[in-house]
């Protein structure tokens, strides 16, 4: 998780909301990423799915079975979705999301009985340092107008 909290920190200094996830196999990083629609102009460009589609680049396979992903927010549905279909085996996350969290906060996908996988989940990691990464950027972005620093 601490790497995720350094890949959120990238993304906040990138003016993006401050979310950063790593995908773990046999305990080495498959693949990491940072939110960043903002600067790619793409509203998928959330971390776990720039971590998901780098991961099944490196492994060279869509199917990322027996695999961690740590990330700093809980997931949206998008997001858990993709989880899901990827077959992800562990979702490990820090701060919830009470708005748009798909992991238990306003519904639960990646557990979701009527989907054909679900994953180990673990929240509360680190959340406190998450939560404040993200209270601070968007304290700074109304302090700015709506701007990022």
């Amino acid at each position: 998780m601490g790497r995720a909290l350094e890949l959120a920190r990238e993304a906040a200094d990138n003016g993006e909301v401050p979310v950063g996830a790593v995908l773990v196999k046999d305990g080495e990083i498959i693949a990491e990423g940072f939110n960043h629609p903002i600067g790619l102009n793409d509203p998928t460009a959330h971390a776990e799915i720039m971590t998901l589609r780098r991961a099944g680049l490196a492994l060279q396979n869509y199917r990322l079975v027996d695999t961690t992903l740590y990330v700093t927010l809980e997931p949206c549905a998008m997001c858990a979705g993709a989880m899901v279909h990827a077959r992800v085996g562990r979702l490990v996350y820090g701060a919830t999301e009470p708005r748009t969290g798909a992991a238990g906060s306003i519904v639960n996908i990646v557990e979701h009985d009527a989907l054909n996988h679900r994953m180990a989940v673990t929240g509360g990691v680190c959340a406190p340092e998450a939560s404040l990464m993200l209270r601070e950027f968007f304290a700074a972005r109304r302090k700015n107008g709506g701007q990022s620093e």
